[in-house]
């Protein structure tokens, strides 16, 4: 993803005509009733980290975009619609769609006129979890990522006022957004809207949440010795720590630049701090199987392919993360470590296209 296009939402108290209601999906319900209290923490070399285990049964969300059904609904709708975009073909989906994980299976994303990002549009899932967005987390929300792709000249390459003048000539949206929001089309709506429909885009139930919780058959043995290993030799745990197997902190892992972009120096880019170069957000591994290819460029193709790249301890970089060091995994500890990373795959969620509005 570019890091054009930076627009900080001001939230506001959403009016409409439906009755707020906490967003808790039917799959997540089932995740866990002992999910809120998190199973402890993981020393490693001094290192103390949150254990992993089931997602908690809420959803977060701000105060300010309570989530209900018909803004779950319009959401959606805005999600899958190109008209968002200047040439109305590029919508969200195009580069985060159901079919490869709510992410992209090209090594980085394509926009309008066919111009090629630098970056792999990272999963949707459990994109509620994180404190910030994009791979060098320059979104502080959901509603403020939603909005920044429209206006980068790579991706959507339209403007937020067009956007606005498009939807609002839709009686359909009109319509929606009256019911909503009891306003006309606006930014701060389709913001809002978009975020709603993001945070029910949840991987949970995988066959580790089912063993954690009780089901000591839910995993083979494989995946087993495979989650010991990540909770200790491999070091898997010091990043992809807590229920949704992330830190949401950035690190250097030395990953080799490919594609459009000759230099990305990620995190730094935010923060402009020297030890920031070359860092980027820790991926969430829910459903990791489903989402190749991997890292911010889309360098690897497999997850055996990151596995022997963290296995020889990542790669030469003067702002490598002191957290990554050569692991000496013999064939049989990858293998094992791979059973337990598929063993992280959801249950399939439920999808209909929407039909978009005239």
């Amino acid at each position: 993803m570019s890091r054009k296009g930076i627009v900080t939402i001001v939230a506001c108290v959403v009016i409409g005509a439906a009755s707020p209601v906490l967003f808790t999906s039917d799959r997540h319900a089932q995740a866990s009733p002992v999910a809120e209290g998190m199973p402890g923490t993981v020393t490693i070399d001094g290192i103390t980290v949150p254990d992993i285990g089931p997602l908690p049964t809420a959803v977060p969300m701000p105060s300010t975009n309570l989530t209900y059904k018909a803004k779950i609904e319009l959401g959606k709708q805005l999600y899958f619609d190109g008209r968002l975009s200047k040439n109305n073909a590029v919508s969200c989906a195009f580069c985060h769609t159901p079919g490869a994980g709510f992410a992209d299976p090209r090594q980085t994303s394509i926009g309008v006129d066919g111009k090629v990002g630098g970056r792999q549009a990272p999963t949707v899932y459990n994109t509620a979890f994180n404190h910030l967005q994009f791979w060098d987390g320059r979104a502080r929300s959901l509603e403020e990522q939603a909005i920044g792709p429209i206006q980068n000249p790579v991706e959507m390459a339209e403007t937020h006022e067009n956007v606005v003048k498009k939807l609002g000539k839709i009686k359909g949206y009109r319509e929606q957004f009256r019911a909503v929001f009891g306003t006309e089309v606006n930014l701060q709506g389709i913001a809002e809207a978009i975020a709603a429909y993001e945070r029910t885009i949840i991987s949970t139930n995988s066959a580790f949440d089912k063993y954690v919780l009780g089901d000591k058959a839910a995993m083979d043995e494989a995946a087993v010795r495979g989650m010991a290993l990540f909770k200790g030799k491999a070091r898997c745990i010091l990043c992809h720590n807590g229920p949704n197997f992330t830190d949401g902190k950035f690190h250097n892992l030395g990953v080799p630049q490919v594609g459009p972009m000759k230099e990305d120096l990620g995190r730094y880019y935010v923060t402009r701090l020297e030890k920031d170069k070359g860092a980027f957000k820790t991926p969430t591994l829910r459903s990791i199987t489903e989402t190749p290819p991997y890292m911010h460029d889309g360098v690897f193709k497999t997850l055996e392919e990151v596995i022997d790249f963290l296995d020889k301890g990542g790669g030469p970089n003067p702002n490598l993360s002191p957290l990554i060091k050569p692991l000496g995994l013999t064939a049989e500890e990858k293998a094992d470590l791979l059973a337990f990373l598929k063993a992280l795959t959801g249950e399939p969620i439920k999808f209909e296209m929407p039909k978009l509005p005239k």
